[in-house]
């Protein structure tokens, strides 16, 4: 590293050595990406908490923007009244220890203090984002020997910044989440950060706090090991747990960031444990004669319970599953039992593309099955999503989705309403109160399920099915389900407010 020397002066510069171009650029770029890195991965430590939701991506952006703004403004003002390169180090230090703990903190205060949780989830965004966008002006103060050169050198870090942001973004989202678990990866740059400080330190011969914060960095990782809220894995998009059945040997239950997303029974894949898996067993078997093999399609994986199913139930039925996690299909092969002669070939792939490259009139069922946390992905609702799935389906085809909502039911209204608009014949199941069946009943939300085709819906066969498994649920269709709609607007690409219109319930669901 080399240095200029420059005296005090009317251009305000710092006394002593200022800082090489190659280090402070090297600095720069690194806060810059570090501030990245934990807001990227700070989405997915609150996920199993907060879902995920446009709300929690909004909060957690919202969040890193004001330590940006809040750092940057701050550091400007500290670089102007104390010499930067008392300061330069311990932001770099401090920053580090604090991600380096985050993972334990918040874990910690999820399952012991969740009224804390936002809180402390701020904190922990706010703290080592301010000081790591303060490095930025600190370092512009120590560059900035000359007053002609302002304009050159503030530019400069100002783009280099900028590279270090795109570079951590790129990096945290396609290469070290799919290789590394949060926990590793907040501890790891909270290393990387200490390190930086206590170089920074040799350089200014200053150690006062590199011991301390070393210290804090090693607390990070052990209370991670033993702070609950642990995954079996951590996959590319959620925290997944599979929980043994204690009452079934062959029962497993697969929890992705808290939320029970599938029962697989290993043994017997015609045990249905979920009663919206029941309904939609219910439907598929009313639609079709008894055995009859199928071309299916699924939009989203989860255990793989339906295909499951209609393999065992329907002997040739090909299931083709559009999963977009990999890690989940990684979980369905090693932990829950899927073999390759199951007729089913899974697909790591969106949904909404996976839907796109079907051939048309080549499939008999499509089954809508995808959740990123408790809602269904926005741009899977839609007219023209709907569109494409009628595209795919042959004449006499059935479309039957999954969906959850609370409240007022103003998503599945609308995402009622939007079928609609497609298909010819639109039918809803559910428990009487939630479907306006049952009047002197207070709706509580859950589980629906939608069933949409060209050809009429066989109502008689399909509320015997689900009497038959004792679903207590109920279908309805024409003018009742065209009431309980009501003015509901139809879910467009242009107009999905999915999140906003879904209603999340504090109980524990299954989604």
């Amino acid at each position: 590293m080399t240095g200029s020397s420059s005296s005090p002066g009317a251009e305000g510069s710092p006394r002593g050595p200022g800082l090489g171009s190659h280090t402070a650029a090297v600095l720069v770029f690194g806060s810059s990406a570090a501030v990245l890195v934990v807001e990227i991965v700070a989405l997915r430590l609150l996920a199993p908490y907060l879902g995920l939701t446009l709300e929690t991506s909004t909060m957690v952006i919202g969040i890193a923007l004001t330590a940006i703004a809040v750092g940057s403004w701050l550091g400007g003002i500290l670089a102007d009244q104390v010499d930067p390169r008392l300061l330069i180090g311990p932001s770099l230090g401090v920053s580090g220890a604090v991600v380096a703990l985050t993972p334990a903190v918040l874990r910690t205060t999820a399952e012991w203090a969740p009224a804390l949780l936002l809180l402390i989830a701020s904190l922990t965004i706010l703290v080592p984002g301010a000081l790591l966008s303060a490095v930025t002006p600190m370092v512009t103060k120590l560059r900035l020997t000359r007053l002609a050169e302002t304009g050159t050198v503030v530019g400069r870090l100002s783009g280099v910044g900028t590279v270090g942001a795109i570079v951590g973004t790129v990096l945290t989202g396609f290469v070290l989440v799919s290789r590394l678990p949060v926990s590793g990866i907040l501890i790891g740059l909270g290393i990387l950060l200490v390190v930086g400080s206590a170089l920074v330190e040799w350089r200014t011969r200053r150690w006062g706090g590199t011991p301390a914060l070393t210290l804090a960095v090693v607390a990070g990782g052990l209370g991670t090991a033993v702070a609950p809220g642990g995954c079996d894995a951590e996959t590319r998009y959620h925290c997944a747990r599979v929980v043994a059945d204690p009452d079934r040997d062959g029962g497993r239950t697969l929890v992705l960031d808290g939320v029970r997303h599938s029962y697989v029974d290993v043994d017997d894949p015609t045990f249905l444990e979920f009663t919206y898996v029941r309904a939609i067993a219910s439907a598929v078997d009313a639609a079709f004669p008894e055995r009859e093999p199928l071309a299916a399609h699924h939009l989203g994986g989860g255990g793989l319970t339906l295909p499951r199913y209609l393999a065992a139930t329907r002997p040739g039925t090909r299931s083709l599953v559009s999963e977009i996690d990999s890690g989940v299909v990684r979980i369905d092969r090693e932990r829950l039992g899927l073999r390759a002669e199951a007729g089913i070939d899974v697909r790591v792939e969106d949904g909404r593309l996976g839907l796109r490259a079907l051939p048309a009139d080549s499939r008999d069922l499509v089954v809508g099955d995808a959740f990123g946390g408790v809602s269904v992905p926005w741009h899977l609702t839609t007219v023209e999503a709907m569109a494409d799935v009628r595209r795919v389906l042959d004449p006499d085809g059935l479309y039957v989705a999954n969906l959850i909502d609370h409240g007022d039911l103003d998503f599945a209204r609308a995402e009622v309403a939007t079928l609609a608009e497609t298909f010819a014949h639109v039918a809803l199941v559910g428990a009487p109160a939630n479907i306006g069946l049952d009047t002197t009943a207070t709706s509580e939300g859950g589980n629906l399920v939608v069933l949409a085709s060209d050809r009429p819906v066989d109502l008689r066969a399909t509320q015997q099915a689900l009497d038959t498994r004792r679903t207590g649920w109920r279908i309805t269709t024409g003018a009742p389900l065209t009431t309980w709609t009501a003015d509901a607007r139809p879910l467009t690409d242009d107009y999905a407010p999915v999140d906003q219109l879904l209603q999340p319930s504090s109980t524990r669901r299954d989604r």
